[in-house]
């Protein structure tokens, strides 16, 4: 087992280093890249532009102050028509667009092997302290929304299995399928009309992920303010999240119960509840537990991406959407490594776990 283990980390390299090549080449061939986005604020504003270009020094606040009276050139950049070419060309230094591409990738492995994921383009600050300030939010939804998912879709998938077909099933089933029709964001959309001060009540609160003065609470004060604060996002989260997960368990323990050595053991006179959770959990749970490292990583950066925004919980999901749409490179960049690593670390925390599900697997035999 430990030499499996060692061959799944060192093929980790090569499809980080793979999905990187990928992404750099499709984020690269994007229109609209930093340059442009610089260009398209120096046209809308002067000052802000001025303000966020550091160390240009009096010639490019000349520059700027002449925009009108630019030499006109042809550029490579949509928008840069009558600006000085020698400013274009600070741009590009200072972005780094004045390397070339292949070049701009292997500098940028190089520093990523060492976590230096440099600074944001357009938030001054470095991308590893962004990417820190808003881990704990991610990590918050991700957590709470993955526990309660699973807490709630096994034990009410082995229920509708052991009653299939009773008046139980059919309408749990309904009600399941509802709640997986309506999506996540309009479901968040109605828990605040109902209960953040829309129309009816006002029990939660609207916004963020705790109180002002949260500062200022008792450490009980505190817990219970972070959990009042999380009820409606996990809520919204979890009632579109669930309904998969409880019919995969279900079909799974249908397979499991139907086979010959559920019967034999029910014709050994073993109690159902031991049949069940002694035999058949056991194998019905591996194709569960074999989709979780997934379903944690799509809650963590993309499910959770419009609560954040609806409910304005500043995570990793929105930081990375707002990077992509500004054309934030490092940013960008930075946050698809770390969550590239955490992928990777959950798909080899996954074959673990089916191990301590099932000792009778052995991957290391398998792959020899």
């Amino acid at each position: 087992m430990i030499s499996y283990r060692l061959r799944r980390l060192l093929l980790s390299i090569p499809t980080l280093f793979g999905i990187m090549v990928i992404n750099f080449i499709i984020i690269q061939a994007a229109p609209g890249g930093p340059v442009e986005q610089m260009i398209a604020k120096i046209r809308g504003n002067n000052i802000d532009a001025t303000s966020r270009i550091t160390g240009a020094g009096t010639e490019t606040m000349h520059t700027l102050e002449q925009l009108g009276e630019s030499h006109v050139s042809e550029s490579k950049y949509r928008g840069a028509q009558g600006l000085d070419p020698e400013f274009i060309k600070k741009l590009e230094k200072m972005f780094g667009f004045d390397k070339p591409p292949l070049e701009r990738f292997l500098l940028m492995m190089k520093n990523y092997l060492t976590f230096n994921f440099g600074d944001s383009y357009f938030k001054d600050r470095s991308v590893i302290g962004l990417i820190f300030e808003k881990l704990p939010v991610s990590i918050s939804i991700g957590l709470w929304t993955t526990l309660l998912v699973y807490l709630i879709s096994i034990p009410l998938g082995i229920r509708k299995a052991v009653l299939d077909g009773s008046p139980f099933d059919i309408w749990s089933s309904t009600v399941i399928i509802i709640g997986y029709a309506i999506p996540g964001f309009l479901f968040a959309i109605l828990l605040i009309v109902l209960f953040a001060g829309g129309s009816f009540w006002s029990i939660f609160p609207l916004r963020g992920l705790v109180s002002d003065n949260w500062h200022d609470l008792s450490l009980g004060g505190k817990i219970l303010d972070y959990l009042w604060h999380m009820v409606l996002p996990i809520s919204a989260l979890v009632i579109s999240g669930f309904a998969s997960l409880t019919f995969l368990t279900k079909n799974s323990f249908l397979e499991e119960i139907n086979k010959q050595y559920v019967l034999t053991a029910r014709a050994k006179g073993l109690t159902e509840r031991r049949v069940l959770f002694g035999h058949v959990f056991r194998n019905a749970m591996l194709i569960v537990i074999a989709g979780m490292p997934a379903a944690l990583l799509s809650i963590f950066f993309s499910g959770s991406l419009l609560i954040e925004v609806i409910f304005s919980l500043d995570g990793l999901g929105l930081l990375g959407f707002e990077s992509a749409i500004n054309r934030d490179y490092p940013v960008v960049f930075g946050a698809l490594y770390i969550f590239t690593l955490i992928g990777l670390f959950l798909h080899i925390l996954g074959d673990l776990t089916y191990t301590f599900v099932d000792p009778r697997i052995d991957f290391e035999r398998r792959v020899g």
